[in-house]
């Protein structure tokens, strides 16, 4: 009723690029049908399905009842449950997408954890514990889910728009900083496949949170063509360079300097880059940064416990982010600490670096899109497979959302206002694919009338217990584990 009562804008500036987007869109719609070998109707008109849908995506059932699918639906889990997505194949096709433009021609990407959280799911394999943040002091709480590691594409402007161009899931064997290390590494290499990044320009900067181990990650990732921008918390310790000793002096040469504590300020001397900055949402700001600095690595951290030799010195920038004061109408920001394994940026790429780390955010609105409107962790799938196969259908739709932007610029209801095509979201962008699908078309055959199967006989039950796999990692790493205090013998007289 909703899309009737639409208004359609046909010329104008949405008509510029709809013609080139429509054919760009129907390209990408029959790649991903190739990489759909079994099952290839039912995945693909699910994903349809799920964007041609007027609600949130609630449930998988009624994802049937969208006329898009056309199918029943047992169709619909026959085809999540044994059809078959060629991963590396799309992969390389969501790679070759045009990236987000940036003035500086320069790509950034962010890389994230978010949980598919099935607390319930006691058959399901493959569980890890899921931090969780709850409101209050220490109210966090450990969840079972299926954790997943996403890469994305940001852009730039006053948008949230990502591009999804990664998905792993976090395995119980799986090392968390070691998969995104390879993701990284992966995704750099098909942009690069793609031809997004030739040999002299930037490096790619990639932005993360403060979940992952900055030191090792920038270890992993030496030689690629990237720079990383990694939150660090505000009591970690960095270590200046030491200087030359001078000749004659007695013992080795030191290790590690002075210490810059992020949590001391009397340790903050010395900065090299001290200047002052203005942010549209936070006011004005100051930035201060430190040359050549690094964390002291010991054999007890995550990773190097079997590193061969001396453990390395890996020199970076630190950068501390903070507001000079709270103006009224400003976003409140608290001093914010970041580390990048480049030694020597300077004021310019300092800049750089702290206003991508800014962006790294766009990646949580995409997070909650996916979750609370297409329904990503709504599914109640029991097979880890199958979870994998419907969270790169949803990757799949966010790119064919983000192919029509100028399709359903032409499409709005009579009291939205026209906008132009980078300034929709992606809400509204959904609510017009079903014009942008009539145009670009669909590869899928349509659905041949079929009787149901008899079921299960009436009166019979299952009499097979499904396994329940434990939750949480294999093999767990020495020290993670809380040993029972042995009792003593008491001793008397």
């Amino acid at each position: 009723m909703a899309f009737s009562m639409a208004w359609f804008d046909g010329g104008g500036e949405h008509a510029e690029g709809a013609a080139g987007a429509g054919g760009m869109l129907a390209a990408f719609r029959s790649g991903l049908y190739r990489c759909l070998p079994r099952r290839a109707d039912a995945l693909f008109g699910l994903a349809d399905a799920v964007l041609c849908e007027d609600r949130k995506v609630t449930d998988l059932a009624r994802l049937s009842l969208v006329p898009e699918f056309g199918r029943g639906h047992g169709a619909l889990y026959d085809g999540l449950g044994a059809g078959r997505i060629e991963f590396a194949r799309l992969r390389v096709a969501v790679a070759g997408l045009p990236l987000p433009e940036w003035p500086d021609g320069r790509i950034r990407l962010a890389a994230d954890v978010s949980c598919w959280l099935r607390p319930d799911a006691e058959a399901s394999a493959e569980r890890m514990f899921c931090y969780v943040k709850g409101r209050g002091k220490n109210a966090g709480q450990m969840i079972p889910g299926w954790p997943y590691s996403f890469v994305a594409a940001l852009g730039p402007g006053a948008s949230s728009w990502t591009l999804p161009l990664d998905a792993a899931r976090i395995g119980p064997g799986d090392d968390e900083t070691e998969l995104a290390a390879a993701q990284l590494r992966e995704v750099t290499a098909r942009l690069v496949a793609a031809g997004h990044w030739t040999d002299g320009d930037p490096p790619i900067l990639v932005a993360l949170d403060a979940g992952y181990h900055a030191s090792r990650l920038a270890w992993l990732l030496a030689g690629l063509p990237v720079t990383l921008v990694v939150r660090v918390r505000a009591d970690r310790v960095f270590y200046r360079h030491v200087p030359p000793r001078a000749a004659g002096t007695p013992g080795r040469q030191g290790r590690h300097g002075a210490p810059v504590s992020c949590a001391d300020p009397a340790t903050w001397a010395g900065a090299q880059v001290a200047a002052a900055a203005d942010s549209a949402r936070c006011g004005p700001l100051a930035v201060t940064a430190w040359h050549r600095v690094h964390q002291q690595l010991t054999r007890q951290n995550s990773g190097w416990e079997d590193h061969p030799g001396p453990l390395p010195v890996i020199e970076g920038t630190l950068i501390r982010v903070a507001a000079l004061c709270q103006a009224p109408g400003y976003q409140a920001l608290e001093p914010m600490w970041l580390w990048s394994p480049d030694p020597a940026a300077g004021p310019a790429e300092v800049t750089v670096l702290w206003q991508a780390y800014l962006r790294r955010f766009d990646l949580e609105h995409t997070f909650r899109f996916i979750k609370s409107r297409l329904g990503w962790n709504k599914p109640l799938i029991r097979d880890p497979a199958a979870a994998d196969r419907w969270t790169w259908l949803i990757i799949a739709c966010c790119a064919q959302l983000y192919l029509a932007r100028p399709l359903a610029a032409a499409i709005r209801l009579p009291w939205q206002r026209a906008l132009p095509a980078a300034a929709l979201t992606p809400g509204r962008v959904r609510a017009g694919f079903r014009h942008a699908r009539q145009i670009a078309g669909t590869p899928a055959s349509t659905a041949k009338p079929a009787t149901p199967g008899p079921g299960r006989p009436k009166g019979s039950k299952n009499k097979t217990r499904a396994p329940r796999p434990p939750v949480g990692k294999r093999n767990p790493k020495p020290g993670t584990l809380r040993r029972a205090a042995t009792k003593k013998t008491k001793q008397t007289g």
